[in-house]
């Protein structure tokens, strides 16, 4: 078996040890968020992010601020400040002003154009992933991805591609801060993560060029979780790769997800997850509709976040929704 992309780093930049993966400060909900113009796609997010026990107790802890030397703007000086106003605040829903007013240094967003939630996390991440890697040059690639954002939302994954006439096996191993499921056809989050792990054949397009027998040749390609996330983001996909119509199927998903039987050696100990987190989608198109979530909140009570209304409900309620974004933590 060959092997690529798995170099250890020669500087780790955020030591996992100094990961809390539980609350540090036990209070009831924070603030709702007012919708700027068509802001819910990133309203959702901001209060998942808000509700990532690892994330918020390092934002909380200010650890960022008091050493940046970043000039202008910074995601994580931004997300430090706003997680401190959402949790600490005494009104009942705040203005994200500082988030709106840099959007465009975040991804190509602006306030009153609908957004996606899905681009606008994966966007909020990378941002503040470049925040923690400021002031750091001359790092190798494994290096970089040691940042406290890799080191709780990354894991790594495996695609094996065997080659269908000489059987030679060649892994390659791919970071990931999320991972995005097809769901056409799947029932259940278990059903799209069994066909996720599923050998595919690569057909004659995508044929393979085999580094053992040398020739272009038939070749199936199996990707694992190799190295599991300490926070676990999925996206179902809901737009239909042929039409880019919204699949609004249910998709069942539960409270505690064991990720085992996804890994590269499925065969070892459960490895479990719990909920904390749902981004829905209501609406028939992708492009239109509204966004948004329950979150559990550090006293282990679940809300409904929507825009500026925070409701409590039950695990229940949570668990009946048409989900778009999944957070499950370890």
């Amino acid at each position: 078996v060959t092997g690529k992309g798995m170099t250890p780093p020669r500087k780790i930049l955020f030591p996992p040890e100094k990961i809390y993966m539980d609350w540090r400060q036990k209070r009831r909900p924070g603030a709702g968020l007012y919708n700027l113009g068509s802001t819910c796609y990133l309203n959702v997010i901001l209060q998942c992010l808000t509700y990532t026990p690892p994330l918020a107790n390092y934002l909380l802890s200010r650890q960022h601020s008091r050493f940046c030397l970043q000039q202008g703007f910074c995601m994580m000086c931004i997300m430090e400040d706003h997680v401190r106003k959402v949790l600490y605040s005494s009104a009942t829903a705040i203005r994200p002003r500082a988030v709106i007013r840099d959007l465009k240094f975040i991804g190509e967003f602006k306030p009153d154009i609908p957004g996606d939630a899905y681009e606008f996390l994966r966007c909020t991440l990378s941002a503040m992933h470049a925040a923690c890697l400021s002031g750091h040059s001359d790092l190798d690639v494994s290096s970089k991805e040691t940042t406290i954002i890799h080191q709780i939302f990354g894991g790594f994954l495996r695609s094996r591609v065997t080659c269908l006439s000489c059987k030679a096996v060649s892994d390659f191993y791919k970071v990931f801060l999320d991972v995005l499921l097809k769901i056409k056809g799947a029932s259940s989050l278990t059903a799209a993560l069994e066909d996720f792990v599923t050998p595919k054949q690569l057909d004659g397009r995508k044929s393979f060029k085999c580094s053992k027998c040398k020739k272009k040749a038939a070749a199936s390609k199996m990707v694992t979780v190799h190295h599991a996330p300490r926070v676990l983001t999925v996206c179902l996909g809901r737009a239909d790769d042929e039409t880019s119509k919204k699949l609004s199927q249910v998709v069942a998903y539960p409270e505690y997800l064991d990720l085992q039987p996804y890994m590269s050696d499925p065969a070892g100990e459960p490895l479990l997850y719990s909920l904390y987190a749902v981004v829905v989608h209501a609406g028939h198109t992708c492009l239109g509709g509204h966004f948004f979530c329950y979150t559990k909140v550090s006293n282990g009570q679940w809300y409904k976040m929507n825009d500026v209304s925070v409701e409590s409900c039950d695990i229940h309620t949570v668990l009946e929704q048409q989900a778009y974004l999944l957070f499950y933590t370890r």
